[in-house]
């Protein structure tokens, strides 16, 4: 069974969509959490491990990988460009049992990693993904709180619980 790798140039991502980009002219680290959140979204929702790398020039300092949301997130080194360490990732990671997506609308990078045999997902491709994956997920949300049992009686949780138990049968 392959196993489903997305790697994404964070800083390329935030510059292509239009709500993180007004967000990183406000402040840049929100619209860095806020990729980060959508992407924990898009990683749950599609079983796929997402690892997001963003540039050091923006962030100086040494390098740096944190989990954040069950999102492996990567800074790079500093003087090494988020194509680099992407690059390395593909060879390191490309297999027999792994297929690798990678998120960039730079062309340069799309060849270089799809000449190393990893698929290219633009940054407008997967902003039209994300935005499908949110309705998707918003409206099992609604569906499922529409079918939850409601009371104009405010109830604790317990006395709630024992409610429902009655009026499934069990005592």
């Amino acid at each position: 069974m392959k196993k489903d790798i997305l790697l994404v140039d964070g800083y390329n991502i935030i510059g292509a969509w239009p709500e993180l980009r007004e967000l990183k002219r406000l402040k840049l680290a929100e619209a860095r959490d806020r990729l980060i959140e959508q992407l924990a979204e898009y990683q749950a929702y599609k079983g796929w491990k997402v690892i997001l790398v963003f540039d050091a020039y923006l962030v100086p300092g040494i390098e740096n990988k944190q989990r954040r949301a069950n999102v492996e997130v990567v800074f790079t080194r500093e003087n090494e460009t988020a194509d680099e360490r992407i690059e390395k990732l593909v060879s390191e990671l490309l297999g027999r049992r792994v297929e690798l997506h990678v998120a960039t609308s730079d062309l340069t990078e799309q060849w270089m990693i799809f000449g190393q045999g990893a698929l290219r997902i633009s940054a407008r491709e997967l902003e039209i993904e994300m935005k499908e994956i949110e309705k998707i997920i918003s409206a099992k949300v609604r569906k499922i709180q529409e079918e939850r049992p409601f009371s104009k009686i405010q109830l604790s949780q317990e006395v709630a619980e024992v409610f429902e138990k009655w009026r499934r049968g069990n005592r």
